[in-house]
């Protein structure tokens, strides 16, 4: 039930002739060089983080599988470290709320769908090494597109018909308060290890009208927290969003409960206005996925993405909300 957009703060390139989406300011040609140019140079180290965390997970699953079924053979035997991200600069989106946004590893609560690990690492561009202790925070809409603290709103309008059916003119991503309960499923967050890396489990996301399937992220420096297991304050220094492939996205969409979200088509990533801003550059906002088991990655999978992110670009940005009072987690 909610259109995703977003604002990043600062991860990596863009191309500038998609750096504007409903309203917000141009970059300058100056900074985009910049941020191409951070990635560029840090290419090289973010594909081995990212080759280094799967081989590590791959090791422990192959170790596993075997003490449990020999004779079963392994998805494991490779390494995909192509897939490096270095995040560029999108919308936020009208449906980010940090007041729902918990400290934890597991932000699934009870929603039904194909479990999903995130295994995120965070790529400092400013040294090309892993980033420790960087509150990575992510949501995404559930198996038939309701967003958590939103699910009053209709997943089946894009949000310009949502602001004309709410008679709203102006909307300021993360400022203007939509929300409509205080719901905090499929929303989580938590600061990376020392060798930069976090894990977050969750179910993969359904669609909702107008957008291709995706989960969002920010990542945070300097951060501090509310007594409720919420953020208090930090420095945002990346939002992003993150795509599957569609063969896999095909594969998981003809099972329920997504098979039942069948109101509105679902948008393809060969359509998705934002998907092409994310590529530029050469890098992919694709999570390189493999199934738990080895095997079958409808009963699970595990993704693999890396953020760079430009620690030279600090802000507290006008889309946080300091939490007022504690959530109560229904």
């Amino acid at each position: 039930m909610k259109f995703s957009t977003l604002l990043v703060a600062g991860s990596s390139l863009l191309s500038a002739t998609v750096v504007q989406a409903h309203g917000d300011a141009i970059l300058p040609r100056s900074e985009v060089q910049r941020r191409d140019q951070l990635a560029r140079r840090c290419a090289g180290a973010a594909g081995a983080f990212n080759a280094k965390r799967m081989a590590k997970r791959s090791s422990s699953m192959v170790k596993r599988q075997a003490t449990t079924a020999p004779e079963a053979e392994t998805h494991y035997k490779s390494i995909q470290n192509e897939t490096c991200v270095m995040t560029p600069e999108v919308i936020m989106g009208p449906y980010v709320w940090p007041m729902s946004q918990l400290i934890r590893t597991d932000m699934s609560e009870d929603q039904p769908g194909v479990p999903l690990t995130l295994d995120i690492g965070v790529l400092d561009m400013a040294t090309c090494e892993p980033l420790q202790n960087a509150m990575v925070s992510l949501w995404h809409c559930n198996a038939t597109g309701d967003y958590s603290s939103f699910e009053e709103l209709d997943e089946n309008l894009t949000f310009t018909e949502l602001k004309e059916k709410l008679g709203l003119t102006n909307v300021t991503y993360g400022v203007t308060d939509l929300h409509t309960g205080n719901s905090t499923w499929l929303r989580g967050m938590y600061p990376t290890n020392k060798e930069g890396m976090m894990e977050m489990k969750t179910v993969f996301p359904g669609f909702y009208a107008g957008r291709a399937i995706h989960i969002h992220s920010q990542v945070f420096t300097h951060w501090t927290l509310a007594p409720n297991g919420t953020m208090r304050s930090g420095d945002l220094v990346s939002t992003g969003q993150l795509y599957f492939g569609e063969e896999l996205t095909q594969q998981v969409m003809a099972l329920e409960p997504y098979a039942r979200h069948t109101q509105i088509q679902r948008t393809g990533n060969d359509v998705d206005k934002f998907i092409g801003g994310s590529m530029a550059g050469g890098y992919s906002p694709f999570v390189a996925v493999e199934p738990l088991d080895g095997a079958d990655v409808t009963k699970g999978m595990v993704g693999y993405i890396t953020l760079g992110v430009d620690t030279a670009n600090l802000s507290r940005p006008p889309n946080y909300i300091e939490p007022a009072e504690p959530v109560e987690k229904k």
